[in-house]
């Protein structure tokens, strides 16, 4: 399945690592350096021009090479957007 990030942004729902809410994982010097580290080695890609409310870390299976996407949307919605294609077995 996929995901919808904002601004006709989609990955994969198996790719994401994690979501992280901005304002609450900022906080953090380390969070702020791997961010930083990041967008040196071109690995962030910022889908809003408003204020951004969350970062989704994406990596493909068996793959070093890292996504990270700065999102308008908050890190409940694509919470509720990634539990909303969950099955039950």
């Amino acid at each position: 399945m996929y995901i919808h990030l904002g601004q006709e942004t989609v990955v994969k729902k198996e790719d994401i690592i994690g979501i992280f809410d901005m304002d609450n994982a900022t906080v953090s010097r380390h969070t702020r350096k791997y961010l930083n580290c990041a967008e040196r080695k071109k690995e962030v890609i910022t889908i809003t021009y408003e204020l951004p409310k969350s970062f989704i870390v994406c990596a493909k299976p068996k793959s070093k090479r890292k996504k990270i996407y700065i999102s308008q949307l908050s890190s409940l919605t694509l919470l509720k957007r990634s539990k909303h294609f969950i099955t039950k077995d």
